[in-house]
């Protein structure tokens, strides 16, 4: 479960970027979180994995205080956590295997549990096939695929995607959104942070419309309340 009751984060350049935001999404749950730029999304990605703190409020994130959290506590945390970027973000010097056992041994996964979930997961995004492949050898379709794997390697409780088609062509998008509805099936909560409003209104799933640091929207079935702009 993610929890945000009164939080409150304003940067050192005196920027709100988030006002009072409460929120809850249940275990299970699949979300879009959209707005127009500069609405605040990015911070609500950025507090959710820790990387920023807020001024005031509480964050809970599957069963940890990210407000009090502890040094030690913070890689536990992360370790609920699969985090998709809309660069990928994979290491172009080794294969796709690699790129995901580096993942598992970050946080001390052994090796018989490395060679036994990295086929399952490939499986999963449909890469079985690319195991030795380099990044370089993949289309950008598959390179998410890839980064969706590598959020997916570890087993977390909960994936946030941020902006994850933004470098794809629609059908692409598509597929890939496609593949984390069926993610969540399996029973992962999926957060996706997207400006793509087709794909929003196709999956009829929760929307969360953020806007000036604020919920302004909280509804099933599609965005509601004007356009969505691109950016964070």
């Amino acid at each position: 479960m993610i929890r945000l009751k009164d939080v409150e984060m304003e940067y050192e350049n005196g920027t709100k970027a988030v006002r009072g935001i409460s929120l809850t999404i249940e275990d299970g749950e699949f979300v879009f979180l959209v707005g127009p730029s500069g609405s605040g999304k990015s911070t609500i990605i950025k507090l959710l994995t820790g990387e920023v703190e807020p001024n005031s409020g509480r964050i809970m994130i599957n069963g940890f205080s990210v407000s009090n959290i502890s040094e030690r506590q913070i890689p536990l945390m992360r370790r609920t956590l699969g985090i998709i970027f809309q660069d990928f973000r994979l290491i172009e010097k080794k294969t796709v295997y690699d790129n995901l056992a580096f993942v598992m041994r970050a946080v001390g996964a052994q090796s018989r549990e490395i060679r036994q979930r990295i086929p399952y997961v490939l499986q999963l995004v449909g890469l079985e096939q690319k195991v030795d492949s380099y990044p370089s050898e993949l289309s950008g379709g598959e390179q998410q695929r890839v980064a969706i794997a590598r959020a997916l390697v570890n087993n977390p409780d909960t994936i946030i995607a941020d902006e994850p088609t933004g470098n794809l062509d629609p059908e692409r998008s598509l597929e890939l959104m496609s593949l984390l509805v069926k993610i969540n099936e399996l029973g992962t909560t999926v957060v996706v942070v997207t400006h793509e409003k087709d794909l929003v209104d196709r999956f009829g799933k929760r929307v969360v419309t953020i806007d000036a640091g604020r919920v302004v929207n909280d509804s099933v079935g599609g965005y509601v309340g004007g356009q969505i702009h691109a950016g964070t």
